[in-house]
């Protein structure tokens, strides 16, 4: 892909879009997009590449009983996200999930509407 061009958002699988392109119920579902966005044009993986994996994850949330509403969309684009960085080794399971606890320990001491800060405290050990 030349730089610049936009991929074929089309072949993200069920994307929520209106006639402007995607649209975003979160701040973070934004930021999910651009870092895959990012990661594509770095050339991480084919945008071929990222419909198939999101597409599985969509397929196997739904076969364990997802009720596809849209509300949960982008949690199966991070999941893919996270999946597809960890296979292509930019990032390793446990750095993941490392960060994962620390987000979740710095949602838990911020206050509702104000912006979630990481701290070193975050990654204890």
């Amino acid at each position: 892909m030349k730089s610049g061009m936009a991929p074929p958002l089309a072949l993200a699988p069920g994307m929520p879009r209106d006639a402007g392109g995607p649209v975003f119920n979160a701040p973070w579902e934004a930021q999910a997009f651009a870092m895959t966005l990012a990661l594509h044009e770095r050339g991480l993986f084919t945008w071929v590449e990222w419909a198939e994996v999101l597409a599985a994850q969509i397929a196997a949330a739904q076969a364990a009983g997802d009720p596809d509403t849209g509300g949960t969309y982008y949690r199966h684009w991070l999941a893919a996200l996270e999946s597809l960085v960890a296979r292509k080794g930019a990032s390793s399971e446990d750095e993941l999930a490392r960060y994962r606890r620390a987000w979740d320990r710095a949602a838990d001491r911020t206050p509702h509407g104000q912006p979630i800060e990481l701290r070193g405290e975050d990654f204890p050990g």
